[in-house]
């Protein structure tokens, strides 16, 4: 199966970092967050992935040119100005010819089951929303207990890993999000799917205490 890998963000919150680097080649345990990702993408058994990059993609393709990634071939699809999401699968949609294909965000570090999500058209890996507070039980007005950080029973979340048809790319948008253009639409019209991984683990990078907590788990992660 193709897996197209959606990393063309400037990743503003990492910076400074992302004034050198762009976002997919931010360093997780000295291993940057697209080696990592194309690792878990080839122990989930997928041989092919195209990359939508976007900000300072240069970069990114000397990084795949000097690395050469065995048993995987990787391209890379490089826009002249932000696409969105949306618009970045568009751009690409007429290579991609199998009936589904595999979409990851960028930041998205994870031990998710590829086959599990293939099993439904247009699904969604979802998994319990975590908080990042910690959580108080109270009696009365009275606080009985502290509770860490901990996952919110029945309350599922977006964990930013797809299985989409391939004819769902005609009805994209050239420039959008697919948060705010495709999936919306599917959900009312009752052709989104949605898949639980209740005991995946996850992290998204999306600041440096998010890439501090993740170098904590990561090698049992992706092994």
């Amino acid at each position: 199966m193709k897996a197209v890998i959606l990393a063309g963000g400037r990743g503003k919150r990492l910076r400074p970092i992302t004034d050198y680097v762009p976002k997919p080649l931010v360093p997780i345990n000295n291993i940057p967050i697209l080696e990592w990702q194309i690792n878990y993408l080839l122990k989930n058994r997928v041989h092919e992935a195209i990359i939508c990059t976007g900000y300072k993609s240069e970069m990114i393709s000397d990084f795949l040119n000097k690395k050469q990634f065995r048993k995987i071939k990787v391209k890379i699809s490089s826009e002249e100005k932000p696409l969105g999401t949306a618009g970045a699968l568009k751009k690409i949609s007429s290579t991609i010819k199998e009936k589904k294909f595999i979409v990851i965000n960028g930041d998205v570090i994870t031990n998710i089951d590829l086959k599990e999500l293939t099993k439904k058209p247009n699904s969604l890996a979802t998994i319990p929303l975590r908080t990042k507070f910690g959580i108080l039980e109270i009696n009365g007005d009275k606080i009985a207990k502290f509770k860490e950080k901990k996952q919110v029973p029945d309350v599922w979340m977006n964990a930013g890993v797809y299985c989409l048809e391939t004819k769902t790319l005609r009805d994209l948008p050239k420039e959008g999000d697919l948060e705010k253009t495709l999936f919306p639409d599917y959900a009312r019209r009752g052709r989104l799917h949605a898949v639980k991984f209740n005991d995946a683990k996850w992290h998204s990078i999306d600041s440096f205490k998010d890439i501090e907590e993740c170098a904590k788990h990561i090698s049992k992660i992706i092994k």
